[in-house]
């Protein structure tokens, strides 16, 4: 088996490793499929057994079952044992991908909210052991859902061995790193690098007296990139990958992968080494242990986001799955403007993904909102970006006049003025300042709306842990040590036990919210029509409060059809019956819409969703959303 798929997967191995070690290719390589078969040899039965399925069932991430939710362990469940036991829970809700933020031994104090890892085989004292870590991945498989981790890619903390080792004069170790004896350098690539952290991290590089050298660290100073264009950091990375594969974990989310590759006179990001780097561990994952997967973490501009997911040569042949970031911020565009017409433009003007890669659709993550807005985009819908952008910001902090959001302005920079914004997601709708229940069911009926987006475009949809049960910010987020200068921890809440026990009434905001987003999960894993393969495109804008999304699929159209807007919309009775829709019904109901036979059009009460398909998926759909029991609490 291992000889099969090493001729299978040899060729994308070499052809990755030539484009960063040319003419060391085989040398590199002959290392890296040596450290392939001795993971392969350690490999448990039983996960050799998934390997095997998931070789048999290639779309296993494409289906629509496949719904995630993402979580903080400690905010969750306090530990790896209380994630075990909360496993229900997430059955409860649909869920079978499940994200654990990054859980990695880290430094001491400020760890970037765990991105400053100090051992890469060593999980944090305070969440458990290696070996719980593998009992819960035991856990997870055996209730049909895959385990997912970060791996920090691009750097590692200062106090990491590897640092430790350079700081001691190593020369081995010291070249791990991209250090520089004076600015000379420093300043050459700093004229074209962004700064990611320009109020607590300004620039790119900092100057270490042990080292005796600037080094690079692109985020913050205690974490310090690591030179991938070293074959023995490579050979490092590929050794953690296949230590994580063989505890159990089934998609390893590559953080800050577009870093990877340094060239003077760009922003070094994205450069065409990453894609090479990402297929090299790919072909290497692949030969040892095919079921694991790869998620690109790339909040990139929409144009270049598709190199992740694979074009050119290395179409099929990189990342599994990439963050759909740009649908993210256009569903919070149109929640503010009321209007589609941006959305259409910008996610219409993307290229279409591989069919064997899926988008991860989210309506926020546990990072802050970046509103990367094009001006290109903007300005084809006569509007400003800059200033579009400044709307968006403004509205969601609640500084526009009228805004219900309790956003929090994170990262303002000064050069540009571009803001970024923190806030969970029932914050940033106005639950959080609702006083009556007409803005109560108005938030409610945004929420709603946003979550049915990003359930019905496709891909894999992720829930951030607290939003299945609205909670808002966290008012108290300041108040552990090293979070008080970083207010992403707002939008990071420990998981409310009393909202978990209320989850069950319909009387109260977290059952209403919980049962909105269940019945979502649910009837969208028995609808075939969003299958990940199947693209999604925008139907025509007839009305600019009403956005209209297309599936084709082998059994029928699906069509999502959703009035942004809090007051009633119509939508064409012409537009319905051209797109093949007359006969079509909704599969949250089973119902057909409601027309207004006298003016020909259907009608769209405010926030109204609409999964249009044919009538017997319909049938088929509402049928398994109801048979579902709820277990006890």
């Amino acid at each position: 088996m291992l000889r099969a798929r090493l001729e299978r997967w040899w060729p994308d191995l070499v052809e990755g490793l030539e484009a960063v070690h040319p003419g060391r290719s085989a040398e590199v390589g002959a290392r890296l499929v040596a450290l392939a078969a001795e993971a392969f040899a350690r490999r448990p039965d039983r996960l050799h057994r998934r390997d095997l399925e998931r070789m048999l069932r290639p779309d296993w991430l494409q289906d629509p079952g496949m719904v995630g939710y993402a979580a903080y362990t400690e905010r969750f469940a306090g530990d790896l044992h209380g994630v075990a036991a909360r496993v229900p829970y997430l059955e409860e809700l649909g869920v079978r991908y499940l994200h654990l933020m990054p859980l990695l031994r880290t430094r001491e104090g400020d760890s970037d909210g765990g991105y400053a890892v100090v051992d890469h085989r060593e999980v944090r004292p305070d969440l458990g052991t290696t070996q719980d870590l593998a009992d819960l991945a035991d856990v997870l498989h055996d209730h049909d859902m895959s385990l997912v981790l970060d791996l920090v890619l691009n750097h590692v903390a200062r106090e990491h061995d590897w640092a430790v080792r350079a700081r001691a004069g190593d020369p081995r170790y010291r070249a791990y790193f991209h250090v520089f004896p004076d600015r000379t350098e420093p300043d050459a690539y700093e004229r074209t690098l962004p700064e990611v952290f320009p109020d607590f991290a300004p620039g790119s590089f900092t100057w270490d007296d042990e080292l005796d050298g600037w080094v690079w660290t692109t985020f913050n100073s205690f974490q310090w990139d690591l030179d991938w264009g070293n074959p023995d950091v490579l050979a490092e990375l590929v050794g953690v990958v296949l230590h994580l594969a063989n505890l159990g974990v089934d998609v390893l989310r590559l953080d800050a992968v577009a870093f990877l590759w340094k060239r003077l006179g760009t922003d070094c990001q994205g450069q065409p080494e990453v894609h090479a780097l990402t297929q090299v561990l790919r072909a290497v994952t692949r030969i040892a242990c095919p079921s694991v997967a790869f998620k690109a973490e790339a909040i990139v501009a929409p144009a270049q986001l598709l190199a992740y997911l694979g074009q050119g040569r290395h179409t099929g042949k990189v990342s599994d799955l990439a963050y759909h970031n740009s649908l993210m911020v256009q569903v919070w565009s149109m929640l503010a403007t009321r209007d589609v017409r941006l959305a259409v433009q910008a996610l219409g003007s993307l290229p279409p993904a591989p069919s064997t890669a899926t988008w991860v659709t989210y309506l926020r993550c546990h990072d802050d909102i970046g509103w990367a807005v094009s001006d290109e985009d903007a300005a084809a819908v006569g509007l400003s970006g800059h200033a579009h952008r400044a709307f968006l910001a403004d509205w969601f902090t609640g500084g526009f006049p009228g805004s219900p959001a309790r956003g929090l302005t994170f990262q303002l920079n000064p050069v540009t003025g571009d803001r970024r914004t923190s806030g969970t997601a029932a914050s940033l709708v106005g639950l959080e300042a609702a006083r009556t229940p007409a803005e109560v069911d108005g938030a409610l009926a945004a929420l709603r709306l946003a979550h049915a987006v990003v359930l019905g475009w496709g891909g894999v949809p992720v829930i951030w842990s607290g939003d299945e049960l609205a909670q808002p910010n966290d008012p108290h987020w300041a108040g552990e040590p090293g979070h008080e200068d970083d207010n992403r921890w707002a939008h990071r809440p420990r998981l409310d036990p009393d909202r978990v026990a209320a989850r069950h009434d319909p009387a109260t905001v977290p059952g209403r919210v919980f049962g909105d987003l269940r019945h979502l999960v649910r009837t969208r894993s028995a609808l075939p029509h969003l299958h990940a393969s199947v693209a999604t495109v925008l139907g025509p804008v007839d009305d600019p409060g009403v956005l209209v999304t297309l599936r084709d699929h082998p059994l029928g159209r699906f069509a999502g059809v959703y009035n942004v807007t809090p007051g009633e919309r119509t939508w064409p009775g012409w537009r319905v019956r051209d797109l093949g829709l007359a006969s079509a019904v909704d599969a949250l109901t089973g119902s057909a819409p409601s027309w207004d036979a006298e003016h020909d059009l259907v009608r769209l009460p405010p926030h109204a969703v609409l999964w249009l398909v044919p009538e017997e998926a319909a049938r088929e759909a509402v049928a398994h959303a109801a048979a579902v029991p709820v277990p006890p609490s």
